[in-house]
């Protein structure tokens, strides 16, 4: 399968990229960008590695790659300036969002392709994506939670000091600040995160609060996260090109079947398979987590209800 990602020339995009050729499966990777010279660059660095990786093909280019792509990761984004807004952050990712769409629907897009919107906000922009490419609904996927997630379970393992590998917790509802923890289900080596010795809630609110500020901590630290969005990128597409039907905390529009949610796009555990989001699963939560999911939800309706009429939608 081909992947091409929008934004390859910036470090969300190039770190995907090498990500995907560490993976070694997909058989053509891609980088799309304005800055056509940044992405030549990091194809060549990531070119230069394959010997030892995988037989893979690694360009870059622009909107030619896309009708023959088989997924499009959108990670093309603009950064806050000083003094901005949240609101005008949001209008002007919107407007840059927008026009990348339009030029995608104008390449052409495969009835089969599969899109991955890493671009922030990601749930309000994966439902803009959603509406206006064509594409049905099952299709189009926010990479949502899954960043949050593996943070969270990678904080557990660090303040328990057990194998990350065998820490299991995830975060559903919106990828910001209304982000819920689902304590409930979280494990270590099957053993309920509850039980394993030494646990208690005020490391519980140490590690979510962590988990929650992660973002701002890699700009603060090294002026953005890079390595781990990778391999969340590449958790999901690996999931579609593999068709492993794993179980992930993805964005996608809900229409009521799952908790009640509808009209927003959020992430709730999702199979992702070949098909894109093959189906929805509603695993059972505490009480006070469920609360917080319709919150979250809730959360996100104003703006995406005043984003949807910017982009006229």
């Amino acid at each position: 399968m081909k992947v091409s990602i929008i934004g390859g020339g910036g470090l969300v995009g190039s770190c995907a990229g090498f990500a995907l050729q560490c993976g070694g499966v997909v058989r053509e990777i891609a980088l799309l960008d304005l800055n056509a010279n940044a992405a030549a660059g990091h194809a060549l660095d990531i070119m230069h590695g394959s010997p030892s990786v995988a037989d893979q093909r690694v360009t870059s280019g622009s909107y030619e790659h896309i009708p023959s792509s088989d997924i499009i990761c959108i990670t093309a984004g603009l950064r806050r300036k000083p003094d901005e807004s949240r609101l005008d952050l949001i209008n002007r990712n919107t407007d840059l969002f927008n026009g990348i769409l339009e030029e995608v629907k104008k390449a052409g897009v495969k009835p089969t392709a599969k899109v991955l919107v890493v671009s922030n906000p990601v749930d309000i922009l994966t439902f803009v994506a959603a509406k206006k490419l064509g594409l049905p609904a099952t299709q189009v996927l926010g990479l949502g939670t899954q960043l949050d997630t593996i943070r969270f379970c990678s904080l557990i393992a660090e303040q328990l000091g057990t194998a990350p590998t065998q820490t299991r917790g995830i975060i559903l509802g919106e990828h910001g600040d209304s982000m819920v923890p689902i304590w409930s289900s979280a494990t270590i080596g099957s053993l309920p995160l509850d039980k394993y010795p030494g646990w208690n809630n005020t490391i519980a609110d140490k590690i979510f609060a962590r988990t929650k500020g992660s973002g701002a901590e890699c700009i603060s630290k090294k002026g953005g996260a890079g390595f781990a969005v990778g391999i969340a990128i590449r958790d999901v597409i690996h999931s579609i090109v593999l068709d492993q039907n794993r179980i992930l905390p993805v964005s996608t529009i809900q229409d009521g079947a799952c908790y009640g949610i509808r009209d927003v796009a959020i992430s709730v555990p999702t199979v992702v398979g070949r098909c894109g989001a093959a189906q929805r699963i509603e695993i059972d939560l505490w009480p006070k987590e469920m609360q917080g999911l319709k919150a979250s939800a809730a959360a996100i309706k104003p703006t995406l209800d005043a984003v949807m009429k910017r982009v006229g939608a």
